[in-house]
């Protein structure tokens, strides 16, 4: 598998750094490597948040993806958008929240910009907003094909909360056919 750099964007409390935690604990039960590196402000909520995640067969020597490196971003949050955007490589794949972020029309022309109602989807239709981040989780394998979908749901399962279990599996399950209708298009 040739290295896979995703970035992951949203603001404190939104569980991106959780599921930048799982792609990289997921990648290593292969027998591969998986890494991930955060940056968010000192807010405990509210503040931009953004996690690379690097996952390669191959030893990974350099930790940070360079500016125009990243070929999928996905976005909860118009201030992180705004700020991380420049990272993901012209022509790269960019999912957003359509109720969150709103793409310039320059955006649209640079990046394939996907709109999935990842807050929404967790809230209604899961019914628990917490697993938001399980719905972008499932997004982002089922778009980028990352890691295998059971390895990556058994080690999600092994990062939560027995109590919530059955809940996340749904939101996985959800945020794999909203990825899949999104690329039918």
């Amino acid at each position: 598998m040739a290295r896979t750099l995703m970035r992951f964007t949203g603001v404190g409390g939104q569980g991106v750094l959780l599921a930048g935690e799982i792609f990289a604990a997921a990648k290593i039960t292969t027998g591969g490597h998986g890494l991930k590196t955060a940056t968010y402000t000192s807010q405990v909520r509210g503040g931009p948040t953004v996690v690379d995640i690097t996952l390669d067969d191959d030893e990974i020597y350099y930790p940070y993806a360079n500016d125009g490196e990243i070929n999928f971003m996905l976005s909860v949050a118009q201030v992180s958008y705004d700020q991380f955007k420049k990272g993901v490589q012209e022509g790269g794949t960019i999912v957003v929240d359509p109720n969150l972020v709103k793409p310039s029309d320059e955006d649209r022309k640079k990046w394939n910009i996907v709109e999935i109602p990842i807050i929404t989807i967790a809230k209604e239709e899961v019914g628990n907003v917490i697993t938001q981040s399980v719905v972008a989780l499932a997004i982002a394998n089922t778009m980028q094909n990352a890691i295998d979908k059971q390895v990556l749901i058994d080690t999600m399962l092994s990062k939560v909360p027995a109590k919530v279990h059955d809940v996340n599996k749904v939101a996985y399950t959800l945020g794999e056919k909203y990825a899949l209708e999104a690329m039918a298009k």
